[in-house]
């Protein structure tokens, strides 16, 4: 029961290509899949956050840096993809690379990652869909609209108590019964609400950019307050590690491995072309942004309709609501989605409970992990607030990508002669600088964030040495069958 134990590569493939699964997608539904989890709450809900506590307008700076970041992961991501074509994404590849017990570490964070950020969008969501059903004239209770203990400002100004956020909780399920039905199903509707959400943010900025006063822009980049985080470099770094969250979506991609018709070509095209897309709205966004309101009153939940406001145009407030609530859909649609299969995968290893890995008998989707997983993101979206999940969710994250530019690596010494349809360019260098920069990144966020990382890490760690390691061996002793 070798802690360290990895998965055979020739075993990962065996069961690639033989997994129940359905093969449904192809490059489009892959490439709507990314943007469908990237263009969301980082650029509808904390991007207001960032320019005005942290960078000022300086923000596209933050976005440009979490970029990178993400180019770098995204190339070694590529790679391991189309290598390792398993639904399990960074925790398979840990796996392959680096051993049992940090492929359980990987995955336990991956739970950050996936769930608590489908939790952080809800609640977004929740905000704008708030606002449109109050124009519409359907007023939900301000209590049931915010995390408990949260102040909710009304019209009036003044102020409730929070208990519980229920369109938060409603959308989870609603997408949970959709992922449910099927993967096909679920593509199509992504696909769908990503050429909307695309369009209100290309409109967004074509009819807004002529409103921009250049005096918002000055200073770009705010002196530092004294305090680390609060403007100046040391708070683009801070914007940075929280906008990061915005770009996690091209991970979900690599998670429809096993749903993709061509893996080893479809996958990194998904990965690739998915992020170039969204980091060239995101600039274009937030310089816009930033343009047309001063930094300081962006602190709110949807910074996008304030701006718009300061234009002027009463036809486009409405349809930027419509597009963040059809953006926010498709995110926390996708990460579920994502989670699901990380379960599924981690459960057919023998770390989780068989129950994990069933299959629906008509639809062929993991129908328990992904009611389980609803479950999870709907109370979560319904109790906490979302400056602390979306913390969570960008340290998640950054650890993932590093262990994946790790991972790239180690299989280049350990398997140098196994097939690669993609190979990351620049070796050794990019993982190399994909790990440093995610490293740097972690290094940007608040206390508070790395000792909840520990406690949650400490969580995983009891479960895999009480319960995982030991079914984990038991699995590996005996022929691998598909779960039914």
């Amino acid at each position: 029961m070798s802690l360290f134990v990895r998965k055979d590569l020739a075993s990962l493939l065996a069961e690639a290509g033989s997994g129940p699964l359905r093969r449904e997608l192809g490059p489009l539904a892959l490439i709507t899949l990314g943007i469908g989890a990237v263009i969301g709450a980082g650029i509808f809900v904390l991007s207001g956050n960032v320019a005005s506590q942290h960078a000022g307008p300086a923000l596209t700076l933050s976005m440009v840096l979490a970029a990178i970041a993400c180019v770098f992961a995204g190339l070694c991501y590529a790679e391991l993809a189309s290598m390792i074509p398993i639904a399990g994404s960074a925790y398979t590849y840990a796996y392959a690379t680096m051993g049992e017990l940090v492929a359980w570490i990987i995955g336990w964070d991956l739970v950050l990652e996936y769930s608590l950020s489908s939790s952080t969008v809800a609640v977004g969501w929740s905000g704008y869909a708030v606002t449109l059903l109050n124009e519409m004239g359907i007023t939900i209770p301000p209590r049931l609209t915010g995390a408990p203990g949260s102040h909710i400002c009304l019209p009036d100004g003044s102020h409730v108590i929070g208990v519980f956020n229920l369109p938060a909780v409603a959308i989870c399920l609603a997408l949970t019964a959709l992922l449910v039905i099927g993967i096909r199903e679920s593509a199509r509707v992504n696909t769908t609400i990503v050429i909307i959400k695309v369009a209100v943010l290309a409109l967004f900025v074509a009819a807004s950019a002529r409103y921009i006063n250049t005096a918002n822009l000055h200073p770009f980049i705010p002196p530092n307050t004294g305090q680390f985080g609060s403007f100046g470099w040391s708070g683009i770094l801070r914007g940075a590690g929280i906008i990061f969250f915005a770009y996690i979506g091209f991970d979900a991609v690599s998670t429809a491995s096993q749903e993709a018709k061509n893996p080893g070509r479809d996958i990194p095209i998904g990965i690739l072309v998915s992020l170039a897309i969204c980091t060239v709205i995101y600039i274009a966004v937030g310089l816009v942004m930033t343009g047309l309101v001063p930094y300081t009153k962006l602190n709110v939940a949807s910074p996008i309709a304030v701006a718009v406001q300061a234009t002027g145009l009463s036809w486009l407030p409405p349809i930027i609501n419509i597009g963040a609530i059809c953006g926010l859909s498709s995110v926390i649609l996708v990460n579920m989605l994502a989670q699901s299969r990380i379960f599924y995968s981690m459960s057919r290893d023998g770390l989780l409970p068989p129950l994990f890995a069933k299959l629906h008998p008509r639809y062929r989707t993991p129908h328990v992990t992904t009611i389980i997983t609803g479950m999870l993101v709907a109370v979560a979206s319904g109790l906490f607030p979302i400056t602390v999940l979306g913390l969570l969710v960008s340290m998640g994250t950054l650890l993932a990508f590093a262990i994946v530019c790790t991972g790239v690596l180690i299989l280049r010494k350990t398997a140098p002669d196994t097939k690669r349809p993609f190979r990351t360019p620049g070796m050794p260098w990019v993982p190399i600088v994909g790990t440093l920069i995610c490293l740097y990144l972690m290094s940007g966020l608040p206390l508070p964030t790395w000792i909840r990382l520990f406690v949650w890490l400490a969580v995983g760690l009891t479960i895999y040495f009480t319960y995982g390691r030991f079914r984990a061996a038991t699995v590996r002793s005996q022929p691998i069958a598909d779960a039914a």
